[in-house]
């Protein structure tokens, strides 16, 4: 984890101690809302206590019999931008960084646990303090990914919020008997829901029927993949996904047959999209892209809508990031969403697609928060690197970046304190 530069956010007492943590209380103070409000924000265990104008929540309580040692700690957000934290409804750790690896890379117990680690940290300093990886289960790889991703789960805890969907390649017939029997280990073992690519199955409704069974008996959602190009199989799949509604997400459906957004419009279901390329490892082959305009065919379709990353330089993309606030950045610059839209696509839809509340900066909802260098959302979105991310009522990372020039220029530089950002 990233310790802020002298000149990011401050915090008091003593932060050289802990430098991540604090007491049981937290004030962020200063701090600019997305309508435009500077706030003050205390924050209580997990929850927000309280809003209000600045300096209107007081000071810090002391501690009994030490009037001059607070509770918790105090932390200067003057020219961050306060959000709901972003969530990563869609990625593949298991394949994480593997794009410079050998082919196939490395797949030890500590080298997939190693990966997941630092890709499951990598976005959380970038804010996601709720994060969802796919799995690959079954064949080879047995539940040995799956074992890295609890592991690393565990270690995780107090951290971020870390869900493992199981995918089985295969179900049907007798070459998906060991695919069947690894799902039904994986959902005991703690993955959180059960998923896999149906068109990469000979029998994809059967597929689907298995899937769901396994679901039902584990009481767990299904987070499935599919290119979504083919409307009569996309409606075929939507209806036999029906009994288990509102807990089916469908995703990257990047090749999405047009009109068919009215198919998942009545079918309930949740949609995430990938904004890097459309694509990711869990359909296997390369990326065939976006298509353009689907993201607005599904908004006026009225259709849940997360995005998500995909893919973390893996084969499905090499460059690929971890990062949410990219992932809304490439909606806005597409002229698929606007900046709000866009943002909430990464957030509480996101947050809604991992079956978890919604968070508002607002008394009594979860202190789940990303403090991010900008005085607006638009602003934040173009080149935010600077953050600060609060995960259970705790700052959990901190991210400053210092942009400086060379003296030869009479004119006075941006720096990051006068809200310019690298």
């Amino acid at each position: 984890m990233d310790s802020a530069a002298p000149d990011g956010p401050h915090s008091g007492p003593d932060p050289a101690a802990n430098p991540l943590g604090h007491g049981p209380v937290l004030l962020l103070t200063g701090a600019r809302l997305a309508d435009g409000r500077v706030v003050d924000v205390r924050i209580s265990g997990d929850r927000i206590q309280a809003v209000g104008t600045v300096g209107s929540l007081g000071p810090l309580p002391a501690l009994p019999g030490a009037p001059t040692v607070t509770t918790g700690a105090r932390i200067d957000l003057q020219g961050y931008l306060l959000l709901p934290a972003p969530a990563e409804a869609h990625a593949h750790y298991d394949s994480a960084f593997s794009a410079a690896l050998p082919a196939p890379p490395p797949d030890t117990p500590a080298d997939l646990t190693r990966r997941v680690t630092e890709a499951a940290l990598t976005s959380l300093g970038y804010g996601a303090t709720a994060q969802r990886t796919h799995v690959r289960i079954g064949d080879v790889h047995g539940l040995h990914p799956l074992e890295a991703v609890l592991t690393a789960r565990q270690a995780l805890r107090g951290l971020a919020e870390l869900q493992a969907v199981a995918m089985p390649r295969l179900l049907t017939g007798r070459a998906g008997a060991d695919g069947r029997a690894q799902l039904r280990e994986a959902l005991k073992l703690g993955a959180t829901a059960a998923g896999g690519c149906p068109e990469l199955d000979p029998d994809p409704a059967g597929y689907v029927q298995l899937l769901l069974e396994a679901a039902r008996e584990a009481d767990c959602p299904v987070d499935l993949h599919t290119t979504a190009a083919d409307a009569a199989q996309l409606a075929r799949l939507a209806s036999a996904l029906a009994p288990l509604r509102p807990r089916v997400t469908l995703g990257p459906c990047g090749a999405l047959a047009r009109g068919a957004s009215t198919v998942l419009a009545t079918s309930g279901v949740r949609v995430v999209w990938l904004p890097q390329n459309g694509g990711c490892t869990g359909l296997e082959g390369r990326p065939s892209g976006r298509r353009p305009g689907l993201v607005r065919e599904l908004t006026a379709a009225r259709v849940p809508l997360a995005a998500g990353s995909g893919a973390l330089r893996d084969h499905s993309n090499p460059v690929g990031r971890a990062d949410p606030l990219e992932s809304a950045y490439l909606l806005v610059a597409g002229g698929e969403l606007d900046p709000e839209a866009a943002y909430d696509a990464v957030a509480n839809q996101a947050r809604a697609a991992l079956g978890l509340p919604p968070v508002r900066v607002d008394a009594g909802f979860p202190a789940e928060l990303l403090a991010v260098r900008g005085d607006s959302l638009a602003g934040a979105l173009a080149g935010g690197h600077s953050r600060l991310v609060v995960h259970s009522g705790r700052v959990v990372s901190r991210t400053s970046a210092v942009r400086e020039f060379a003296d030869t220029v009479a004119l006075a530089l941006p720096r990051q304190s006068d809200g310019a950002d690298c």
